[in-house]
């Protein structure tokens, strides 16, 4: 199988890191996004939507999605579990990853791509149609962004990781959408000690650097 991959996009690193806390190596296939390789007929054959990452099976199926590539290695190697190894995790886990994509990631999605000059007419990612920026996305994204740090703030107060005892994949979303959204210039508010406590172990860990 190969692992369609990009060097500094976010949800390819979400598959990086999974894969790195497994122990699993895959071949890599490495996508150019700033060449705009992802809209090139070529990578469209393989994902029509335009975006990274994308896994190709042996078989020729391709699954799309960060989130349901790492499933699927998960249900190909349970151990360590990162997905809940009981009822009660798997709901904690899945909710909190929910949250962080929908209120975190979406922020910063919103203030990137309708702030940035290099994303004109490109307002979400992937094969689209013209879409242009919509500023007032881009102020939905900072108010979006600071109740989303405050939450997990309050969250994260007396806890060492998000959503179990133990490192799962609500973190490794977390992580990567608390960094990716300093490329929107949306930073960690000062008062947010905790979530700052919790982005020193969750960055210290190996699999942090795939």
């Amino acid at each position: 199988m190969k692992l369609y991959d990009a060097a500094w996009a976010p949800s390819p690193r979400r598959v990086r890191i999974f894969l790195a806390e497994k122990g699993i190596t895959v071949e890599r296939v490495m996508v150019d996004l700033r060449a705009d390789e992802q809209l090139s007929d070529p990578y469209l054959a393989i994902n029509p939507r335009g975006a990274v990452p994308a896994l190709e099976l042996d078989s020729g199926e391709v699954i799309c999605e960060s989130a349901a590539i790492c499933r699927y290695f998960e249900a190909l190697q349970p151990a360590p579990t990162l997905f809940g190894d009981n009822p009660l995790d798997i709901g904690r886990i899945e909710s909190w990853t929910r949250r962080i994509e929908s209120d975190g990631y979406a922020a910063a999605v919103y203030a990137l791509r309708n702030a940035r000059e290099n994303f004109k007419d490109r307002g979400a990612p992937g094969k689209w149609p013209t879409m242009p920026q919509i500023p007032e996305l881009a102020a939905r994204g900072m108010i979006m962004w600071e109740a989303f740090t405050e939450a997990l703030d309050r969250h994260l107060a007396t806890r060492e990781w998000i959503a179990t005892d133990a490192y799962s994949f609500a973190d490794i979303s977390a992580l990567v959408t608390i960094d990716f959204a300093r490329a929107a210039k949306l930073m960690l508010p000062e008062r947010c000690h905790a979530i700052a406590r919790w982005h020193e172990r969750a960055s210290a860990r190996p699999s942090a650097a795939a």
